[in-house]
């Protein structure tokens, strides 16, 4: 007997058609590249959104510099061009966010108001959607490869 809540995990959390993060990139079908790219390009293109807006703020420690938010509204860009077209460039662009925002934290460091714990549990992020970024490229690349209609 299921419970109710067995069939939603199923249904919205962890499925093997919409969620296949676990299946390895030359055994993907197209179905299940598309919704792993899609899901990719929403989360890169709403960070690189929010972000280009917020880096406009003058109390973050670049202040002035425009090149901050400019990146960010291109990685934006780029997300929207993954997911309607899947290119690998476009994978590429989108997976240099991630080292460009170590790079932040190295030239300009975290906001003040940052506690250590937080600071340590927000590069921890970066690293891990720098290693799962790698996950889209290979997964657009191998786009043209995959089996199944488009």
């Amino acid at each position: 007997m299921d419970s109710e809540w067995e069939k939603l995990v199923k249904r919205y959390v962890w499925n093997d058609e919409r969620t296949p993060y676990l299946t390895r990139v030359a055994n993907l079908s197209r179905r299940q590249a598309h919704y792993e790219l899609f899901g990719y390009a929403l989360l890169v293109g709403v960070l690189g959104a929010v972000l280009s807006v917020a880096s406009l703020s003058t109390e973050l420690p670049h202040a002035d510099a425009g090149g901050v938010s400019l990146y960010a509204f291109s990685v934006c860009c780029a997300a929207v061009l993954l997911g309607a077209t899947r290119h690998p460039w476009a994978a590429l662009w989108c997976a240099g966010a991630p080292l460009a925002l170590l790079a932040y934290f190295g030239v300009w460091g975290f906001h003040p108001a940052l506690e250590s714990a937080e600071k340590v549990l927000l590069v921890a992020i970066v690293v891990a959607w720098l290693l799962y970024s790698r996950r889209a490229v290979a997964v657009a690349r191998a786009w043209e490869g995959l089996a199944g209609p488009d």
